[in-house]
């Protein structure tokens, strides 16, 4: 069916007497948001609004003042831990009550679509938001995100998946360009929306900032009409992210729905005008009304009355999850768990002050909040608190020095070290790997006193550490939310026996990540040369060692895999496979392990990672106990994307099957083999880097892959400015450079001077690299759009 016939098929079948009596003018007006957070609510139709708030870890339902920053002040809601931490559960069942919380507390606030989950892949660990994303693996990501989503929307609460697609980096995020190519789009990038799509059921899906290929995402009709659609099946509603909206007509015709926050209307009266003059068919305006309405009709059915979470239940459960997303390390010479007798010197001002939680639009106002001297001081633990930095990473000697003294006079020290607020955030990507100079000045000098020292590491995403001899065991908790204290305290004295496993890896140094030659240099264009090759895919096959590999973690207890059976050693092309196995804990407490099934393709016809990851299961078994773990591989676990054909195709001959406790601690292998009719993928033009993966791959060498030249970017001059352009585009001009002096001067004055604060440097990061068009967008002030075209004019005539 052609897309103008579906869009007149939908809104006949659904909706039509509302929309046959609705004005042009009312319908286009339904299409953008009423305020910050809520739709348009039309009397007259009898339509109702529906109510958003963020929420990948937490309700964060704002009262007040709008905003989409996490600046603004908003209602107590329990605070669960960051995506970095729960996906490190591997726990879809706890994901699911996770979701089911978050989706009670939306109730109870009456917000009918909770914005998340974040599946994008974690392609660098630069990037600033990781702590919102699950995993490097599309499968992880993909399937944690089913899981949340079926929770929330299980309780009548819509969500929506985000950010579609490609949004990989927060540096110029508003702007940038993810040139990708197809077979890489597939695989890694869409993968795990897909997944998501098909089995969470999403009401909503967020498209992102950005462009993918040259093209905004909010005018992306073949991400989101040809794939997303008519592919993946979503009949629900494309919104976009908040302010990012780039082209309103091309954006119906790619069948987005509805633009957020309010934009003061400023795109409705192109869009009447459009429709008016033929170059826009009202077919489009109907089918995004059509599905708008049945989303406040299946939101509406949704809400329940005077209903009220228990929030020390939740409290429980984010703690659960926290104990089940903490991954042990390094546990030298059994250190951990310790005795409560033991004298403790707990050290470090995070452990005070904690870090939690990320900043930006995903910041909690936590309904209580335990931190770790807290989680110490009510389990009667023998410890003595001193802070041994500044909170901001700067050094203080006169701590240092407490810090020793009190080290010396212990049984052990648990140092509190990791990534300030300020090193990581929405709205900017990190500089480096490191954690501050001062962490590890600290750490080294109190090891030298007393090398008994256990590290809480506190932080979004991977870090260099080079300072791992100075310590015998790392605990790390990344951000686990308001129950950190508790869930700290339990694993340490060995009530809660350590289960985490790491949903990416951590590199010896930034470097020998696959695109730190190119990650940041021009986020305008981002290149992703290293196409299929993200993570352990890169890692492994181009030889590089790794500090923890993908899917690692310790534990108290010990396991020991056996009995590898699969239901075949010969399957046709189509037909499911089962693998079973045995796992038992071969230790002296209670534990879980996450068993992972890895498929190595053997035909060698096709450039492949060595690897990958196609099921993971979660078993906890007591001392002594055996469980046998089942999975079930479909044609997908065996298919690559072949792009001459555009269909997924498994080709002929040999495939291992790999278990394990990560991707490099393998336990047990089989061999089958696929019988296929598919021929190979025409490899033969590809450069060698895509088999050897030595080196880097230059533009050349992507060029082959992508099928076309890349034109290097090239910054706007005179007479090319537009209100695409952000105001840092325009600050060698006069108006532009006088436009952000006067923008960050009123920033400043409301954090009272103080050029340090997180929340500035987050807000100036944002403000600054968003197209002014988009910028006013959010802002809803038409007076700041005209006042943006004023100075894109000015600018031009300098």
């Amino acid at each position: 069916m052609k897309l103008i016939e579906r869009g007149k098929a939908m809104s006949s079948l659904k909706n039509k007497n509302i929309i046959d009596k609705m004005s042009l003018e009312d319908k286009v007006k339904l299409c953008s948001g009423a305020d910050f957070w809520n739709t348009e609510e039309m009397d007259e139709y009898g339509i109702g609004k529906i109510s958003m708030s963020d929420g990948p870890h937490g309700l964060r339902k704002q009262d007040g003042v709008g905003d989409h920053l996490g600046i603004n002040d908003s209602v107590p809601a329990t605070c669960f831990p960051t995506a970095c931490c729960s996906s490190s559960t591997w726990n879809v069942d706890l994901l699911e009550k996770m979701g089911r919380a978050i989706a009670e507390e939306a109730l109870e606030y009456k917000v009918d679509v909770v914005l998340g989950p974040g599946v994008n892949i974690k392609r660098n660990p630069l990037c600033g938001r990781n702590f919102e994303y699950f995993s490097e693996d599309p499968y992880v990501a993909g399937k944690l995100g089913a899981a949340w989503i079926k929770g929330v929307e299980g309780q009548g609460v819509g969500t929506s998946l985000k950010h579609f697609a490609g949004n990989n980096q927060e540096n110029e995020r508003l702007s940038s360009d993810s040139i990708i190519d197809e077979r890489t789009l597939r695989e890694i990038y869409l993968a795990p929306f897909e997944i998501a799509v098909k089995e969470g059921k999403p009401k909503t899906v967020m498209c992102a900032y950005n462009k993918i290929n040259g093209t905004y995402l909010s005018d992306n009709n073949y991400i989101l009409r040809d794939i997303l659609r008519d592919e993946w099946g979503f009949d629900g509603v494309v919104v976009t992210d908040w302010g990012a909206m780039n082209d309103k007509i091309e954006a119906f015709k790619a069948g987005l729905e509805l633009e957020m926050p309010s934009s003061a209307k400023m795109f409705d009266k192109m869009v009447i005008d459009a429709v008016n003059d033929g170059s826009l068919s009202e077919d489009y305006v109907n089918e995004a009304v059509d599905r708008i309405l049945s989303l406040i009709k299946q939101c509406t059915l949704g809400r329940r009355e005077n209903f009220k979470f228990n929030r020390e239940e939740h409290h429980d459960l984010a703690k659960k999850i926290a104990i089940e997303g903490s991954v042990l390390l390094k546990n030298e010479n059994n250190i951990l768990p310790f005795n409560k007798d033991k004298k403790i010197a707990l050290i470090g001002a995070l452990g005070n002050d904690v870090r939690y939680q990320g900043a930006g639009s995903s910041h909690i106002n936590p309904s209580k909040l335990i931190s770790i001297v807290d989680g110490f001081n009510k389990s009667r633990v023998n410890f003595k608190y001193c802070p041994g930095y500044e909170m901001n990473g700067d050094e203080n000697i006169e701590y240092v020095n407490e810090a020793i003294e009190l080290a010396k006079s212990s049984d052990i020290s648990v140092v509190v070290i990791g990534l300030p607020s300020e090193y990581e955030s929405e709205g900017y990507d990190r500089q480096h790997m490191r954690i501050p100079d001062s962490h590890v000045k600290l750490l080294e000098e109190v090891y030298k006193v007393n090398n008994n020292v256990v590290v809480i590491l506190l932080g979004g995403s991977p870090v260099e550490v080079p300072w791992i001899d100075s310590t015998k065991a790392i605990l790390n908790m990344y951000l686990s939310g308001q129950a950190v204290g508790d869930a700290c305290i339990e694993l340490l004295l060995g009530n809660e026996c350590p289960s985490g496993k790491l949903a990416e890896t951590y590199p010896i140094k930034y470097e020998d990540n696959q695109c730190s030659h190119i990650y940041g240099i021009d986020p305008r264009q981002a290149e992703y040369r290293e196409g299929i090759y993200v993570g352990y895919r890169y890692y492994e096959k181009a030889n590089k060692n790794v500090r923890f590999p993908f899917g690692f973690g310790l534990s108290y207890t010990t396991f020991e895999y056996s009995n590898l059976k699969v239901s075949n050693s010969k399957i046709n092309e189509g037909e499911k496979l089962t693998v079973k196995c045995s796992v038992k804990n071969t230790g002296k407490v209670f534990g879980a392990e996450v068993v992972q099934l890895y498929v190595s393709d053997k035909t060698n016809l096709v450039y492949r990672p060595i690897k990958e990851l196609k099921g993971f299961k979660k078993i906890f078994l007591n001392p002594g106990e055996e469980k046998e773990v089942d999975f079930e591989l479909d044609e997908r676990s065996f298919a690559y994307y072949d792009v001459k054909s555009k269909d997924w195709k498994v080709l002929q001959g040999k495939y291992e099957i790999l278990l394990g406790a990560s991707s490099l601690d393998i336990k047990l292998k089989a061999d089958v083999e696929v019988i296929s009719s598919s021929e190979s993928l025409n490899d033969d033009n590809l450069p060698e880097w895509y088999f050897k993966l030595q080196g880097y791959p230059t533009r050349k060498d992507f060029e082959k892959l992508y099928g076309k030249e890349i034109k290097p970017y090239k910054l706007p001059a005179k007479g090319e400015y537009d209100l695409n352009c952000s105001l840092n585009d325009l600050r060698y001009t006069n108006a532009g450079s006088m436009m952000l002096e006067q923008m960050r001067s009123n920033m400043l004055k409301g954090f009272g001077g103080d050029e340090n604060n997180q929340e500035f440097i987050f807000l100036q990061a944002i403000t600054s690299t968003t197209p002014m068009q988009r910028l006013a967008q959010q802002s809803g002030d038409s007076e700041l759009y005209e006042t943006f075209k004023g100075i894109v004019q000015m600018a031009n005539k300098e």
